[in-house]
């Protein structure tokens, strides 16, 4: 092993040292990276800042004004009255219908929208206890649902990672949009069928304090489960989170749904155009500029998100880890290890585990993912595979963790559903690997290797 490359793996593991401390900003950490990268002469400055020159970071900046202009509309709205009029009906149709409905508008928010699964846990939150459906049975279902889009046609982010990190190792492939969509589809359809399986293990009790101090004084037979510090906090939290949305005009409106199927398309054509495809997203945002949907700051302060930072800074870590030959070395020395009659799928599959653990402990899904995506990319270059349905497979799977209640959405979901650990782990640990086999299939079948 080179200098270089000691020094280069010295400041990631101090780049991820800080991260998992989160004493810093979101998104600080890789740009401290970034700076000693070139202060160590490691590289220049223009590739340890690549990243935010990436025709990547641009469709992902461009596409979060997208979306916050989206969340201006009257979906919102119309999502609320369907879901309450789902649960008052109660049974196992509507039960099925409310995580459908859930997982159908993920496909308009993304999956991992904070902003998304924050209003499902809290309108869930609200509905009064009933016999039929008790809120205890769908609010966890349904709040892991908003991770997963039914109609994944809204995987910007994802699919803008997977063409990075390809990048970044190397690895000129144009990945298909629409084959790449499929893919979440085959992962939110094991999820699904996971949810139908568990329904009548899921268990029925009161979750809001009223109704519980009523079942206990009333001798209900139910037990009040505990929840522990961090999901009490996050239950707190959800209780009081209120989601307003500014009236638009119905010519605002319509513009805004135009910007995102001109965005979406922009997305569709990079695969036959290239960057030019990315460029029509950016010019996507113009339009909800010229109709005043969103203001000058509005888009400002979304295309320079936090984690447009994050993305944009760990790109550079990546070029500047492929720039000093590590990520080759260690790819080439894990191929040697694992010989050349390894199971691509137990390949895939091992390295989505280790990526979904650490992002879960960690709590930094896109730095874990820049962490282990370019390891697995050089490790099947390193056997004669192709790596995009690996790097397809473990980016996802940064996502796909939850079954410990120390992260944003499984920590709300535990504490709003006052769900006991065991009861949170009887769902949580089996769809943990439903959805990872399913994902790891997805892709392979997909993307062959």
């Amino acid at each position: 092993m080179t200098v270089p490359m000691m020094v280069a793996l010295a400041i990631t593991v101090f780049m991820i040292i800080l991260i998992m401390i989160d004493r810093l900003p979101f998104g600080v950490p890789p740009l401290i990276a970034c700076l000693l990268m070139v202060v160590f002469n490691v590289v220049p400055i223009n590739v340890a800042f690549s990243g935010f020159a990436n025709a990547t970071i641009v469709m992902l900046a461009s596409f979060m004004a997208v979306i916050a202009a989206l969340q201006k509309t009257d979906l919102v709205s119309g999502f609320k009255r369907t879901i309450s009029g789902l649960a008052t009906k109660g049974g196992f149709r509507a039960y099925v219908l409310i995580i459908v409905f859930v997982m159908v508008g993920c496909s308009i928010f993304g999956t991992g929208s904070t902003a998304y699964y924050v209003l499902v846990i809290g309108l869930l939150s609200t509905l009064a206890y009933n016999k039929k459906l008790p809120p205890s049975k769908v609010l966890m279902p349904a709040g892991f649902a908003a991770n997963h889009p039914m109609l994944p046609f809204n995987v910007a982010l994802q699919y803008g990672i997977v063409v990075a990190v390809l990048e970044a190792a190397g690895v000129n492939e144009r990945v298909d949009l629409v084959r790449f969509s499929l893919v979440n589809l085959v992962l939110s359809l094991g999820f699904l069928i996971w949810c139908l399986v568990a329904y009548r293990m899921l268990p029925d009790h009161p979750i809001t304090d009223e109704e519980r101090a009523a079942d206990e004084t009333t001798g209900g037979g139910r037990p009040a489960p505990r929840s522990g510090g961090i999901a009490d906090a996050a239950a707190t939290a959800t209780a009081t989170a209120t989601v307003i949305a500014p009236a638009l005009t119905r010519q605002q409106q319509l513009a805004t749904y135009v910007s995102f199927v001109v965005a979406i398309a922009g997305m569709i054509s990079y695969s036959y155009i290239g960057d030019g495809g990315y460029a029509i997203t950016g010019l996507s945002v113009v339009i909800l500029l010229l109709t005043r949907v969103l203001n000058f700051a509005e888009i400002r302060d979304a295309i320079s998100q936090p984690i447009i930072l994050m993305s944009a800074g760990v790109i550079g870590i990546a070029e500047a880890l492929g720039a000093t030959g590590l990520t080759q070395l260690v790819g080439e020395t894990v191929a040697g290890m694992l010989g050349g009659n390894v199971s691509p799928f137990l390949l895939v599959f091992v390295f989505c585990v280790l990526t979904s653990v650490l992002a879960t402990l960690t709590g930094s899904t896109i730095g874990t993912v820049y962490v282990f995506a370019p390891l697995a990319i050089a490790t099947c270059v390193g056997l004669g595979l192709d790596p995009t349905a690996a790097a397809i497979a473990i980016v996802i799977s940064g996502w796909n963790g939850h079954f410990l209640p120390i992260d944003g959405l499984p920590a709300m979901v535990m504490g709003v559903g006052k769900y006991s650990l065991v009861q949170f782990w009887k769902f949580t640990i089996p769809m943990y690997f439903i959805r990872l086999l399913a994902l790891t299939a997805g892709a392979l079948v997909l993307f062959p290797m």
